[in-house]
């Protein structure tokens, strides 16, 4: 069980039905685990790719009055000038203990056999904000990223942040449901307008879900499937 701010449990894995050569990294949003995601992957399941759900650790969350759940970082406000966790989003990315940070799982696959340019990285909501943050301040080359619902969170320092990426060319896949209340259209573009200037704009591919809320459908579980098999291809 996930009791406190230092104890994480591990992810939700969804075996390869085969020998695994290809894996995807899945971040879940704000209050959720990784477990639907988990039977999501299953019922897409690509025979030579491992999927591993992770859980974010208790914590409280000042957006929703202090209240504990499982968060990733801590959220002030939904709002595009709202202050940011900036210290708890590097955590998370880096250095999450005592058993994991997200770049620790990237390695920790590649120890595996899995090399880092056939892993995707990719989350929803928070998830899906820090999922962007860490593919593009990484510095091993990743297989691409699925942003979904989601925003590119500490974006006025990522001049800065992701000076030495190694993905500037990676293949990114972002969805957003167009009347979603709680990340705000406005955020999918503003993070649309920033990943032009840090990725290759024509590896970028972006989908409005029309009246679709702060949410997953049939339609995106089926876009990020054909998009893990493009950029994953069988070897």
């Amino acid at each position: 069980m996930c009791g406190n701010n230092t104890s994480v449990p591990l992810p939700a894995i969804v075996p390869a039905a085969r020998k695994a050569t290809a894996a995807v990294i899945f971040l879940h949003g704000l209050g959720d685990t990784g477990h639907g995601w988990a039977e999501a992957f299953a019922g897409i399941l690509t025979p030579y790719v491992k999927y591993m759900c992770t859980h974010a650790p208790i914590r409280p969350v000042t957006l929703n009055v202090g209240m504990s759940m499982p968060s990733w970082f801590d959220i002030i406000r939904l709002q595009t000038d709202a202050e940011e966790d900036k210290a708890g989003i590097k955590q998370a990315s880096e250095k999450m203990l005592p058993v994991f940070s997200i770049k620790t799982l990237i390695d920790q696959e590649v120890k595996n056999g899995i090399t880092s340019h056939r892993i995707v990285l990719g989350g929803f909501s928070q998830g899906g904000a820090l999922s962007l943050y860490t593919a593009l301040t990484a510095q091993q080359k990743l297989g691409g990223a699925v942003a979904l619902s989601c925003w590119l969170p500490l974006q006025h320092t990522f001049p800065q942040a992701s000076a030495n990426s190694a993905n500037k060319e990676m293949h990114v896949l972002q969805c957003h449901g167009e009347a979603d209340p709680l990340v705000p259209i406005m955020f999918r573009c503003l993070t649309m307008e920033k990943l032009k200037t840090l990725c290759n704009p024509s590896n970028i591919t972006f989908n409005t879900v029309k009246g679709i809320l702060n949410s997953c459908v049939q339609q995106e579980i089926m876009d990020i499937k054909k998009f893990i098999e493009k950029q994953l291809p069988p070897i």
